[in-house]
């Protein structure tokens, strides 16, 4: 499981950073994409990178400001001509009306089925791999952050220890991952429960909208081990982020460091800085916390093993509720239009 960042900006592109946009790519088989967010260029961006739509499963969408959702229009129509899979958008009240407006007025037919759920906190989704929580942040508008937490995964098969009993790789193999008891063509009896360590604990990575320092931010990101954070203003600029409802470099590392999450990415930068800018940002959430990276669009960041610190770009200033599910807000939509009427 992976972060990839297709917009790192924060309000209007920039020559080096689109608005806001990241995809998680999940691990296995299944490689389903989940997009967090939607900025204007986004399937501009996904052009240069490895990602595919017609693998596109999940969009959550953190609030309804443009550069967070200006670029979905535009994706939903080109998805129909990839996939007829159905898709799922997750967001905040608003976020139906917007779609079915924009899809309406441009006479946009999708061809695959898609529904709209308007949120509340709580739990969003789960499924038998995965579960997606949603807190309400502090931004000015209705804006969530998610968290994505993997189930409990099985324990390794230890191979190793199969080698030194002479077991060769096979179909047996499987069979003892699963915990069954089989007998070998030798006749010795082999328990699976014997060579299977214990149950993983799942990964969870938290994904914040735009916000102040908030307990909410906190309470996603706890022992979360990848915090993506926004950190749109330097130190000397903490009063426009308060205005403004934004945070800091150094506001972000404190929430991951509060939180006692194990990696944390920044991301949402101001236009304001540039390339030269770049190492006081991090320095200043370095100061407080580590490991710490500032996202570059296209750049990744695996999600480690859960516990386990990734290799962040730290220097030497510093290391280191149950709520009901959101409603079908107006049906599900096709040919463009949501089969309600509305």
């Amino acid at each position: 499981m992976d972060v990839y960042f297709l917009g790192t900006g924060a309000g209007v592109p920039s020559p080096r950073r689109n608005v806001s946009a990241l995809a998680l790519r999940l691990d296995g088989p299944r490689g389903g994409i989940w997009l967090f967010d939607c900025g204007e260029g986004t399937q501009h961006q996904v052009l240069a990178s490895p990602l595919k739509l017609s693998r596109l499963e999940k969009v959550f969408i953190t609030h309804l400001h443009g550069d967070h959702i200006f670029g979905l229009p535009g994706l939903l129509a080109t998805r129909s001509s990839q996939t007829d899979a159905p898709l799922t958008l997750y967001g905040p009240p608003g976020l139906c009306a917007f779609v079915r407006d924009a899809l309406a007025a441009s006479g946009t037919w999708l061809a695959y089925p898609m529904e709209v759920m308007e949120i509340k906190e709580g739990m969003v989704c789960q499924d038998a791999s995965y579960r997606v929580e949603a807190a309400r942040l502090d931004h000015g508008v209705p804006c969530f952050g998610y968290r994505i937490t993997e189930q409990e995964r099985p324990g390794r098969l230890r191979v190793e220890d199969l080698a030194r009993l002479g077991v060769p790789p096979g179909p047996v193999y499987g069979r003892l991952k699963r915990g069954e008891r089989i007998e070998l063509p030798d006749g010795r009896t082999l328990d699976g429960r014997d060579l299977v360590d214990p149950p993983r604990p799942g990964r969870a990575v938290a994904v914040l909208g735009d916000t102040r320092p908030c307990t909410a931010s906190m309470d996603l990101a706890r022992g979360a081990d990848l915090l993506v954070h926004e950190a749109t203003f330097a130190d000397a600029h903490a009063d426009l982020a308060h205005r403004y409802g934004h945070s800091t470099a150094r506001q972000a590392a404190l929430i991951a460091r509060a939180a006692g999450a194990m990696n944390l990415v920044l991301t949402h930068i101001s236009p304001r800085y540039d390339a030269e800018d770049e190492p006081r940002l991090l320095a200043e959430a370095a100061a407080v916390f580590c490991p710490v990276s500032l996202a570059l669009d296209h750049s990744v960041h695996d999600v480690p093993e859960q516990g386990v610190p990734a290799a962040g770009a730290c220097d030497d200033s510093g290391c280191r509720p149950r709520a009901d599910r959101g409603e079908p807000c107006a049906g599900t939509f096709s040919s463009g239009t949501c089969s309600s009427g509305k």
